[in-house]
């Protein structure tokens, strides 16, 4: 598809959209799975009683999931760094009759993983779903960065989640319709200019979640990949660093609460992806039939942010 001529490719592909609308989506580079089905275990997930551990919590698409899951019955294991922004929501969700518990976490420590699982048992008996969502950005050229910037990231968006989901493992094999939902980026799909890092580290986390998904099969564990695009959760006021130029309009992104909306809704369903908002499902079809068109676009967008 890549060599046809683009007069060609644009009939092509409406012809193919006609006839398929969702085969312009990333999960069909794999195959001619229609992104919607779901996968191979439970095909509906009640979340009433299941128990949750859920990173970071405490503020963003984090505080709006873990108010989405106490309101849909599910008993949640709240972790994050902040203990005073944790214990504030921990207090706010039993309030509103929320069975919860708030672990401070720090993911990239192998103690407070270690924790985090062993609070989380304790207290609910067991475990049914694994939130990956803790995450951190950083915005600049990557030849402007520092090792340890990137490993900072790795560690946050990466390692802390996979190592996390080790010690998680067993204890889903014996839960009830068990998932593991990591929630990554329209950046995991593809890689975006001034943000290097943080690409690499979903990008990682994707392909770890392709692999697990056959992986984990075997043990009845499901893994649901979330792809938000743009959201207006205030992340983007705390990254690592800011020296990057762009045009990017967080505050005309999705709210946290839409994104939660459809991230629950996507584990209920039992969904292998689900790719969130209008512009990252823009940018990743295009892509997927214009690679060259898209990567020559935004080579262009730098050039022109850095002549000024």
């Amino acid at each position: 598809m890549t060599n046809v001529p683009a007069a060609q490719a644009v009939p092509m592909a409406e012809k193919v959209l006609s006839v398929c609308p969702d085969a312009f989506t990333p999960a069909s580079r794999v195959g001619p799975v229609n992104w919607y089905l779901t996968q191979g275990g439970t095909m509906s997930r009640e979340l009433s009683g299941r128990r949750v551990i859920l990173t970071g919590a405490s503020g963003g698409i984090g505080r709006a999931l873990g108010a989405g899951l106490v309101a849909s019955g599910a008993r949640v294991a709240l972790a994050a760094r902040s203990a005073e922004k944790l214990n504030a929501l921990a207090d706010e969700l039993r309030n509103a009759g929320g069975d919860v518990i708030a672990v401070p976490t720090d993911i990239t420590r192998a103690a407070d993983r270690q924790h985090l699982v062993e609070r989380a048992v304790a207290a609910f008996g067991g475990l049914d779903l694994l939130v990956n969502n803790a995450g951190v950005g950083s915005w600049g050229h990557f030849a402007d960065s520092t090792e340890a910037i990137c490993r900072t990231v790795m560690e946050v968006n990466f390692f802390g989640p996979i190592e996390l989901t080790r010690l998680a493992v067993p204890h889903l094999t014996r839960g009830n319709e068990p998932a593991v939902v990591n929630v990554t980026s329209m950046c995991g799909r593809k890689g975006m200019p001034a943000w290097s890092e943080y690409s690499a580290s979903k990008f990682a986390l994707v392909g770890m979640s392709e692999a697990w998904r056959g992986e984990f099969a075997r043990f009845g564990v499901d893994v649901i990949t979330i792809v938000p695009g743009l959201t207006n959760s205030g992340f983007d006021k705390n990254w690592l660093r800011t020296d990057g130029r762009a045009d990017l309009r967080f505050a005309d992104g999705m709210t946290p609460e839409y994104l939660a909306e459809k991230i629950l809704a996507a584990v209920r369903a039992n969904k292998a992806e689900l790719v969130v908002g209008s512009e990252a499902r823009r940018l990743l079809r295009f892509n997927r039939f214009f690679p060259r068109l898209t990567n020559w676009l935004l080579a262009r967008k730098v050039k022109k942010l850095y002549a000024k």
